[in-house]
């Protein structure tokens, strides 16, 4: 699949930009106060992979590429910017061009950072957020509408987006989001012209501050936290502005930082591994002299269209797919010697793709 987008979305002064700085180490500006990020911010995270680095060490790859994540700081959105208050539609339609939605959220007090409403309150502002979301989505859904209930001429599949643009409408009237709405598989078939915000899936960060390492939870975490159950969501605990510290480190250097305030991993690790579970998206890997490599796919994709994610040609000429677990070729050192003590299986185009897979590709 092509290259992920999530979009960082979030009130004014809630800490997007510092995440940002942290995830990209791009040096966006995050002064305190509403709107400094004007253009939408893009940078590049690549996903680190240990198991890429023992794969190449054993294949003696001259270079490792990890899987790419795109990252967009999208400006701080405020009540009414589905009507064009702050900077409005500009940067809904920001949010409409990303794959998935991270919305950060003020889970910390200081009295040197100004909030926009005054008041530290994580579920008001989350609503904020997807109340605008939901509005555009209705605008977006009305003009849909109206343009099927013109133009319907009585053809099956019209009659079908008639009936869940109407449904739609119904629900985001309610003000619910669209991933929320239960739909027939054929029903879904609607989304696959039509683009919605509140139809992406959303990661709730919970930035925190310093006092609250290494747990990571306060009262304002654990709110947070039940409301994105319900909502089958869920949240990241980071503290922002310690992972713009450790982002200025050597990887050495962030690790024993890291461990002295009693954590395992940073904050980038564990986002990035949510966001792959909530988007079900899983890795398999090529590996050889010339490179070690991961490739994202959905979980459930067979082999022969993961050979396309590739290059088309490998799908079309697909013979069969070679693969070994990361465990055995780790184990025996290398391909070859892993498919002398049997550990290759040869799979045909259907066989469904397992995170880690190490696959080879014959193809004519």
């Amino acid at each position: 699949m092509s290259e992920l987008t999530w979009g960082i979305v979030g009130l004014p002064n809630v800490g997007k930009s510092t995440l940002f700085n942290a995830l990209t180490q791009k040096g966006v500006s995050s002064e305190n106060y509403p709107f400094c990020t004007i253009d939408p911010n893009i940078g590049v995270v690549l996903l680190e992979d240990k198991r890429l680095i023992d794969l190449s060490k054993a294949s003696k790859s001259k270079q490792i590429i990890f899987a790419p994540v795109s990252f967009v700081d999208i400006a701080g959105l405020v009540k009414g910017a589905s009507v064009g208050e702050g900077l409005g539609n500009q940067f809904l339609a920001n949010i409409r061009e990303s794959d998935a939605i991270v919305q950060v959220v003020r889970c910390f007090e200081d009295d040197n950072v100004v909030h926009v409403s005054g008041k530290i309150d994580p579920l008001d502002d989350v609503e904020v957020i997807n109340l605008e979301l939901i509005l555009s989505d209705l605008q977006t859904m009305e003009k849909i509408h109206a343009r099927l209930s013109k133009q319907k001429k009585g053809k099956k599949e019209d009659d079908l987006f008639l009936v869940v643009a109407e449904k739609c409408l119904n629900h985001l009237n309610q003000n619910l989001p669209l991933r929320s709405l239960e739909l027939t598989e054929e029903e879904e078939t609607f989304f696959k012209t039509h683009n919605f915000l509140t139809k992406k899936k959303i990661l709730y960060v919970a930035n925190v501050s310093e006092n609250d390492l290494p747990a990571m939870e306060n009262a304002y975490v654990k709110r947070l936290q039940e409301y994105a159950e319900q909502q089958g969501s869920k949240v990241v605990p980071i503290c922002a502005k310690l992972e713009a510290e450790i982002s200025q480190l050597s990887k050495e250097e962030a690790q024993d930082f890291l461990n002295s305030l009693g954590l395992q991993e940073s904050g980038l690790q564990r986002l990035t591994r949510a966001a792959f579970e909530l988007l079900d998206l899983i890795t398999f890997i090529t590996t050889g002299e010339i490179e070690t490599r991961a490739w994202t796919i959905k979980k459930g994709t067979n082999a022969a269209s993961a050979a396309g994610e590739i290059h088309t040609d490998i799908e079309k000429g697909f013979i069969r797919a070679e693969v070994i677990s990361y465990e055995d070729m780790i184990e025996y050192g290398s391909r070859v010697k892993a498919k002398e003590a049997g550990k290759a299986r040869m799979e045909g185009k259907d066989y469904i793709v397992q995170d880690g897979d190490v696959i080879l590709f014959h193809h004519s």
